[in-house]
């Protein structure tokens, strides 16, 4: 049977755009919700500036609270030195390194031209190696920019051959704010799997235009090895315009179930939470399981 990897990236990309601030309780009972239901990689937080990101700024005191069960890997996002140094301190797993393809957006998101985020991912990279962290770096809006429109699959591609340099345990082509098409992520996946051969491979979809879970199962015939999903459909990019949620973890487990792809996770708890979660943001559930509820066949 096939196996892919559901990465729950809800506690940090699902809450980040949220106009409710959900108190650090809740966001450890959503990430030990997320581990009953059988989720093993989890973006637990964020280390970014909490100015600029408030429902993020609690990092270090979900981290204190977290179980570590044996299995389960925590990742954090980093996106500078300070970052990681708060990382480092909490004990994270994984740290994710975000690298944006287009100049106006990594301003925007992260102060910086794209050349100073490659720098600043080759720093971090080094650094965390040799802390012993696994190491993920995600090239947002790789399908397309808030910004500056179009994004060339060359550039994409050169982005993959320089971060590769760095030597990364995984490399992430996420679209930031879904306007990707099946059709582009077989071009970008076949062309990052020749430049960076045996580097595994992730992607990160958003279902703003009704194609990110096309998008998520043409990745999967295209040799990703991981998913990013957010319970209940949650998520955005505070400095990305009109970007809506994440595809939803439980949708994405209910299209691979019924497609024989393994992926660990149950599905009705990913549910429950969802309507949790939904309740605690005053938010309405995106996913679509989460308001039709389970095929009954």
């Amino acid at each position: 049977m096939a196996h892919v990897e559901v990465i729950e990236v809800g506690p940090r990309d699902g809450l980040q755009n949220e106009a409710a601030i959900l108190p650090t309780a809740d966001k450890v009972r959503l990430i030990e919700r997320s581990i009953a239901a059988g989720l093993r990689r989890i973006e637990a937080v964020s280390f970014v500036n909490p100015k600029r990101v408030p429902q993020m700024a609690d990092a270090e005191a979900v981290m204190e609270r977290l179980p570590r069960p044996e299995g389960v890997s925590y990742a954090g996002l980093v996106l500078n030195q300070r970052g990681l140094d708060r990382a480092l301190a909490t004990g994270v797993h994984e740290v994710n390194v975000v690298v944006v393809a287009t100049d106006e957006f990594s301003r925007r998101n992260q102060g910086c031209s794209v050349d100073e985020g490659i720098a600043n991912w080759a720093r971090i990279a080094a650094d965390a190696r040799a802390a012993g962290l696994f190491r993920s770096v995600t090239i947002a809006a790789s399908f397309g920019c808030p910004f500056e429109g179009e994004v060339p699959a060359e550039r994409v591609l050169d982005l993959v051959r320089r971060i590769a340099e760095s030597e990364p345990d995984e490399i992430a082509l996420a679209d930031t704010i879904g306007v990707g098409v099946p059709a582009q992520v077989r071009t970008l996946l076949t062309g990052a799997a020749e430049i960076a051969p045996g580097v595994p491979l992730r992607c990160h979809f958003h279902n703003t235009r009704n194609t990110g879970y096309a998008n998520a199962l043409t990745a999967l015939d295209h040799g990703v090895s991981a998913l990013d999903a957010s319970t209940g459909g949650f998520g955005g990019c505070p400095f990305a315009p009109a970007a809506t949620g994440n595809i939803a973890t439980e949708d994405l487990v209910y299209a691979l179930d019924r497609s024989g792809v393994a992926t660990g996770v149950q599905m009705a708890p990913v549910t429950e939470t969802a309507a949790w979660l939904s309740e605690r943001l005053d938010s309405p559930v995106q996913a679509l399981l989460g308001r039709a509820g389970p095929f009954p066949g």
